[in-house]
């Protein structure tokens, strides 16, 4: 008999703990498969305190798309509540040294994280060659977890490279990507990306200078994310590159004054400002310079870490 009573208390317990064991969500529960956007990282290659390497998370239910593997983009993963096990797939817009520095660490922590099968990655030709670079350099890494005690999946560590043209590029259940080719400067590729789920329409510009492609894909969209430089700022002396600075920024970007006319255009929903090259200009600077460029819609000037 007093080896019964434990027992039935244990079983009243677990009764009546059920209805909090049901609250949780089923993965289609139609709440949970609402899109949202997170901004893992909005910076340049300036390395601020604030401001982690460029990198989008598109979270539609439980799956995650990544866009750019910027520097301290897994410890913005971790920091947004998202599975440190890998995404879905991910996305890189160009090659640029600042949109790829969290790459090795995208492949290699959530393979440590206990990620088991290789990881997806879309991208510009030449991505294939960075990715063989990154792994034979972490050779004897990729050796020692494997052999020694820690004995990690032998084959998470891997990627699937998929070099890719203009047009879509993924069309998964109910998620459509689709590359938009973007013009950077001397870039011979780089891409913007169109996400196409059942509830929303988002473009990622990557970074660029102004293109009709931009603004074809962009039209009606929910959430336009664009990079931008401030005008009032190119002028600005003691810059490296002297007056090579002016240039470099009409070449490879887009100015607050053209993308306030690139989103009058297209006319998103939200305008989200990342990627921000400034030097002295203020956030009403910026502002200012979109509304110049004739967008009278909704602005934000995008913070690592918001959501949207």
């Amino acid at each position: 008999m007093k080896k019964i009573i434990p027992c039935i208390i244990v079983l009243l317990l677990t009764i009546s703990l059920l209805p909090h064991l049901i609250v949780a969500q089923p993965i289609n529960d139609q709440e949970n498969l609402k899109t949202r956007v997170i901004l893992l990282g909005t910076g340049t290659p300036r390395p601020g305190p604030d401001n982690s390497g460029p990198a989008t998370a598109i979270v539609y239910g439980n799956r995650v798309f990544l866009f750019d593997a910027g520097a301290g983009v897994m410890r913005r993963i971790n920091q947004s509540g998202l599975s440190i096990n890998g995404p879905e797939a991910t996305f890189i817009t160009h090659l640029h040294s600042d949109h790829t520095l969290g790459y090795p660490d995208l492949i290699l922590t959530t393979w440590v994280m206990r990620r088991v099968k290789p990881l997806e990655v879309y991208g510009p030709h030449g991505l294939q060659r960075m990715t063989d670079y990154i792994l034979k350099a972490y050779s004897e890494d990729i050796k020692i977890r494997i052999e020694g005690l820690e004995r990690e999946p032998a084959n998470g560590y891997k990627v699937n490279v998929h070099e890719i043209e203009p047009g879509v590029i993924y069309d998964s259940s109910g998620v459509k990507i689709t590359a938009i080719p973007v013009l950077h400067g001397d870039w011979k590729e780089a891409y913007g990306y169109r996400i196409d789920t059942p509830d929303r329409s988002i473009v990622i510009s990557g970074d660029t200078h102004p293109c009709e492609a931009l603004i074809e894909f962009s039209t009606g969209v929910d959430i336009l994310i664009h990079e931008v430089y401030t005008s009032s700022d190119v002028k600005i002396e003691n810059r490296v590159g002297g007056d090579l600075w002016p240039k470099y920024l009409k070449a490879f970007h887009t100015s607050d004054v053209e993308l306030g006319n690139i989103a009058e255009q297209s006319n998103p929903k939200l305008l989200i400002l990342y990627h921000i090259v400034r030097l002295k200009a203020t956030d009403e600077d910026l502002i200012n310079g979109i509304r110049e460029g004739g967008f009278k819609g909704k602005v934000v000037i995008g913070k690592d870490l918001q959501t949207f």
